[in-house]
């Protein structure tokens, strides 16, 4: 095991990030989530701008079957390749796994591996987790984190689980007195108990708010799984399509207007928001879809070309949605402008795509934050905080 990194000393150990060492940031990636892919290329991209003379840097991959792994710093084997996706397994070379703390009064993270006797691999002060989608961005790893005590970047568990759960998430922004478009969901049992009932449910919802609509998961992000239906006859596929990621399935009525995004970062005095971005129609594909996000990498306009009283209003808006679902750290709100003025707020992310290319990194480059300086104020708002209740 040459490539394990090196634990650290007896007097590291003992010292906290004021007093004289560099804070250690275990990157965590991968995950058990249909986006498994996109957290591996948004972790190298964070590998290779994150200021190492500020921290010492940990990456830890989580396969797709749930291992927590220790993983090679390089992040050149992390990246899409003939339009493919990356995996953990790609860039760990150890079959042991990583094993974090339970103890709150300690943030030693231990390698075990059959027939070993278990590596300390030292302190970690933050974790910085980059997974996208359940088992990951929606609650789960928070909660871990939150036992273990050992404060991490982002949102707490119950944003995150409300900005994975869209259902919920409209629920919250509503009774907030956001404006958002018009949607039905198909719980598990529904379709357990009466699939014909939840195909008639669809098309009543059509009958309502016209074709086409969006047949997707409630607990799914990136695009994956999502289907736009314009008639009865692609209900059954769209269904299983959404219900193949997710079992809990969102119907979304079509929204005539432009896609904006915005992004809020959290400073010492609160959040703020960037300058926004338009998301103008993919070329490629009838919506902006999983192609055209990370395969053919469709170019969003930054700023978007707004009057100063919308950009002000949806940077204004981008805020009460965070606030709304108690987020912290950092969120990127996702609008669409409809013809008649009016801003419906389409859903937060609260672990964006983080390549220097996504649009979060590029809203705040044109606000005058770049994507190093952006890692580390991430990075210092998460050593700022105490897990626990806050």
């Amino acid at each position: 095991m040459s490539n394990l990194p090196s634990p650290q000393s007896p007097d590291q150990h003992s010292e906290r990030p004021q007093y004289g060492r560099k804070p250690r940031v275990a990157v965590v990636f991968g995950g058990r989530s249909s986006e498994h892919g996109v957290s591996v290329v948004t972790a190298a991209s964070v590998l290779r701008a994150i200021d190492r003379d500020k921290y010492d840097v940990l990456p830890i991959g989580i396969t797709s079957e749930g291992r927590w792994a220790l993983t090679a710093d390089e992040p050149e084997r992390m990246a899409i390749t003939d339009r493919r996706m990356p995996s953990v397994e790609q860039v760990t070379d150890h079959d042991g796994a990583v094993l974090l703390p339970v103890d709150p009064a300690s943030r030693e993270v231990v390698y075990t591996e059959a027939g070993a006797v278990p590596k300390a691999l030292g302190e970690v002060d933050v974790v910085l987790p980059l997974l996208h989608g359940p088992y990951g961005e929606d609650g789960t790893l928070q909660g871990l984190l939150e036992l273990s005590g050992v404060p991490y970047v982002g949102a707490g568990v119950l944003a995150s689980a409300v900005g994975m759960d869209k259902e919920y998430m409209k629920r919250i922004f509503t009774s907030f007195g956001l404006k958002v478009g018009p949607y039905t969901v198909i719980r598990p049992r529904e379709w357990e108990q009466d699939p014909a009932a939840a195909r008639r449910k669809v098309e009543e919802f059509a009958q309502i708010h016209g074709w086409p609509l969006f047949i997707k998961p409630t607990r799914a992000g990136s695009s994956i799984g999502i289907s736009k239906v314009d008639g009865p006859d692609e209900v059954d596929a769209a269904l299983a399509e959404a219900r193949r990621h997710d079992p809990k399935v969102l119907v979304e009525a079509l929204l005539r207007g432009r896609e904006i995004e915005c992004g809020v970062l959290e400073f010492a005095d609160g959040p703020r928001a960037s300058v926004p971005a338009e998301i103008p129609p993919a070329a490629s594909s009838d919506f902006y879809d999983f192609d055209a996000k990370y395969i053919d990498s469709a170019e969003g306009v930054v700023p978007a070309p707004l009057t100063e009283e919308q950009t002000e209003r949806v940077r204004r808006l981008a805020v009460e949605a965070f606030e709304a679902a108690s987020c912290e750290g950092l969120v990127r709100a996702d609008f669409f402008l409809l013809d008649s003025g009016e801003f419906v707020i389409n859903e937060i992310n609260t672990m964006p795509g983080f390549t220097p290319i996504s649009m979060y990194p590029r809203m705040w480059q044109e606000s005058g934050i770049g994507y190093t300086e952006l890692i580390d104020l991430l990075i210092q708002a998460a050593l700022r905080r105490s897990t626990g209740l806050r």
